[in-house]
């Protein structure tokens, strides 16, 4: 984590834009399985960002937003409990956890995976209609093999 810094987001390692997106939607597989309460995720697609100060042909970092709806309205805190409870267990540190500045004051908490080189961001949105928690993973800063290219999805 060292060796490239910039903007203190990790260095990932070297990897296509392509296998990235599927390792960060296996991390966010592993998250559901954590909440451990009935529901529903969203269906949305990992994209790729870039690293902020760095060449966008060959630096890139990939971002999965999705959310969960669980199937009854009272088990959103038990989820964001469990969460709160089971990520530290596989490797993440808690390093915010509290209201947000928002109008609701929804419950935030965010999680880093230091040796997956992979933050993840829950809001537990318990006004919205229907109830939800609202994820956003976020890789740290990867290198595309020499002779390829970032690709954009």
């Amino acid at each position: 984590m060292t060796d490239e810094k910039s903007d203190g987001v990790p260095f990932a390692g070297t990897s296509t834009s392509l296998d990235a997106a599927d390792t960060m939607e296996r991390v966010s597989s592993e998250i559901y399985d954590l909440l451990g309460v009935k529901g529903k995720a969203s269906e949305s697609l990992p994209g790729v960002m870039d690293c902020s100060g760095k060449d966008t042909k060959t630096y890139f970092r990939i971002f999965h937003p999705w959310s969960f709806t669980p199937a009854a309205a009272s088990d959103l805190d038990e989820a964001m409990e469990r969460l709160k409870g089971e990520l530290p267990k596989h490797g993440w540190e808690i390093v915010e956890y509290g209201p947000n500045t928002s109008k609701n004051k929804n419950i935030t908490l965010t999680a880093d995976n230091d040796k997956r080189k992979v933050s993840v961001k829950v809001t537990k949105m318990a006004k919205n209609d229907p109830p939800k928690l609202s994820l956003n993973l976020v890789s740290g800063c990867y290198k595309v093999p020499d002779g390829k290219k970032v690709e954009r999805f």
